[in-house]
């Protein structure tokens, strides 16, 4: 899997964990979904709708009566899923909201080696300046990342490393996901 199609997948809060839940073998159904992710059902539509929507789940009409539709992984959406299994797997209650934010995850994939700002910009294309600075600070304030300064650049130069539950999720990631778009 490509770090465009990754960043894409991780652009809805409840991705992760839906393809989590779904790799674990909890029902595919919406309301089983909806109960073991915790999501309000507003996000929970949109961020199912996204999967769908990038080919990682697929709707089956159901049974019954009434038919009661439930969702399937896709090829992709299982590899996707096994990510996110893994992910969800090493993290604690406390760390899944950062987890949810659209970049947390797609940052650490690009710090499976230590990295300068320049350098995860350049691998998380559509990230802004912004967004990666907040980000950053998050993840510092969680100690997930390390921001170290290289003095003998000039000018000098912060150096980021991801740390503690960060390397965890790194390593991940780093080991499924490529960083070549």
């Amino acid at each position: 899997m490509d770090i465009k199609t990754f960043v894409n997948i991780t652009s809805r809060a409840w991705a992760l964990p839906i393809l989590s839940n779904l790799h674990d073998g909890v029902a595919g159904r919406q309301a089983s979904l909806l109960t073991a992710t915790g999501a309000s059902r507003t996000a929970f539509a949109q961020s199912m709708d996204h999967l769908i929507e990038i080919g990682l789940l697929e709707r089956n009409r159901g049974h019954g009566h009434p038919l009661r539709p439930e969702f399937r992984l896709t090829e992709l959406g299982k590899t996707a899923a096994a990510i996110a299994n893994k992910i969800q797997r090493v993290s604690g209650n406390e760390d899944r909201v950062l987890l949810r934010r659209s970049w947390t995850v797609p940052i650490l994939t690009s710090l499976h080696t230590p990295n300068h700002f320049n350098g995860i910009k350049r691998n998380l294309v559509t990230i802004t300046d912004r967004a990666l600075s907040q980000s950053l600070r998050t993840m510092e304030d969680r100690n997930w990342v390390s921001r170290d300064v290289d003095d003998a650049a000039r000018p000098p130069r912060s150096i980021y490393s991801a740390v503690n539950l960060g390397r965890e999720i790194s390593k991940i990631t780093g080991s499924e996901i490529s960083l070549v778009q």
